[in-house]
């Protein structure tokens, strides 16, 4: 990697780049694309472009407080680290340089059960509250296995994803023979196919770790995730990475949020690129957002320090956002500070940075 201050770096169109330069060709197609034609992907960002904000003036904003909470820990910021497969293709460290992040800034992180180091390791790299991520690769007794090992690793909480019933067709790293499962056991699909609600309810009975449920598209899915008690709904369409012309996550979110209807916290990802965009989901009824790509193009860059950067940036972009809405914390946003509007931008994976073209 290039030495730099990573101080000096004001923008995280700066990161990105610097990211860029770190990555061969194959990691940064897994990491940029999605699936097929990415229209899903697209569209994640154009449902944020779509909103407009609608700020109030003349309040007093000389002091904002940006922070939330996220299953009863307070939070700095409505931000939560998404598990992501394979962080070790992104930065020596793995998934230990993300939670390490997540502990010096005080945000969640979720870690993937499909990347390394293994799940006892990163949960003794930190002290701060972590989330395991489970994909269904086996039957039950490996899923209770792999439930045990996160309760005696002392995780919080589990997050079973529910929108991979099979593997999808990621043209980018397809072309360039990029695989990151080349190094683990082939995984039998019939596992992830067959996962079911009644999955849910017998995951549930393996533990008492609040259940989040990661892959909700639809209000009437949201109903039955509580129904199988769920304490998170969790607003997703993977990134882009699964199901082809699907809505933007935004679009999903007021329906889901009406369905919820407070009894469940709700996150949300998908495009996620700035601090104005966790104003936009909060306010129409996020508890929290999840960043993906960004944080893996942070530790891309700088590994640890480079994700924290890409947190700082952010918290200082929310800020902002609040502090012009006429807003002086994170609990004071409703639906009243945004309106529908007409996008200005042709949508890509980086399209809400000023000069930034698609990189290849």
């Amino acid at each position: 990697m290039s030495e730099f201050n990573i101080e000096e770096i004001s923008t995280n169109q700066e990161i990105i780049q610097l990211a860029r330069n770190n990555l061969d060709q194959g990691p940064w197609d897994y990491l940029v694309g999605g699936t097929e034609s990415e229209t899903t992907m697209r569209r994640n960002r154009l449902s944020f472009d779509k909103l407009a904000f609608r700020p109030r003036v003349l309040v007093d904003t000389s002091n904002i407080d940006p922070s939330s909470e996220f299953l009863n820990h307070k939070t700095r910021i409505p931000v939560i680290l998404a598990p992501i497969g394979s962080q070790e293709h992104f930065t020596q460290n793995g998934a230990v340089a993300a939670t390490n992040a997540a502990n010096t800034f005080n945000v969640y992180d979720v870690i993937s059960s499909v990347s390394e180091p293994d799940l006892e390791t990163i949960a003794k790299s930190s002290n701060n509250p972590k989330v395991f991520q489970l994909y269904i690769h086996g039957d039950a007794k490996w899923t209770e296995t792999m439930v045990k090992r996160a309760v005696k690793s002392g995780y919080n909480a589990l997050c079973i994803t529910v929108d991979t019933p099979r593997l999808s067709r990621r043209e980018r790293p397809m072309i360039s023979k990029f695989n990151p499962r080349s190094r683990r056991d082939p995984l039998n699909p019939i596992f992830s196919a067959s996962v079911t609600w009644d999955t849910l309810d017998i995951i549930n009975e393996m533990s008492d770790l609040p259940l989040i449920v990661k892959g909700i598209a639809t209000g009437e899915d949201a109903e039955i995730a509580i129904e199988h008690k769920a304490s998170v709904i969790w607003v997703s369409n993977h990134g882009g990475r699964q199901l082809d012309f699907g809505q933007g996550t935004m679009d999903m979110l007021p329906d889901i949020a009406k369905a919820v209807n407070k009894k469940a916290e709700i996150v949300l990802d998908g495009g996620i690129q700035r601090g104005s965009d966790i104003a936009k989901a909060i306010a129409l009824g996020a508890d929290n957002i999840a960043i993906g790509k960004l944080q893996c193009w942070g530790l891309a860059a700088a590994g640890e320090t480079g994700l924290v950067r890409v947190l700082e940036i952010l918290e200082e972009e929310y800020i902002s956002a609040l502090g012009f809405l006429g807003i002086t914390s994170t609990k004071e946003l409703n639906a009243s500070h945004v309106c529908k509007s007409d996008p200005v931008n042709l949508p890509h994976e980086m399209s809400s940075f000023v000069n930034m073209k698609r990189l290849t």
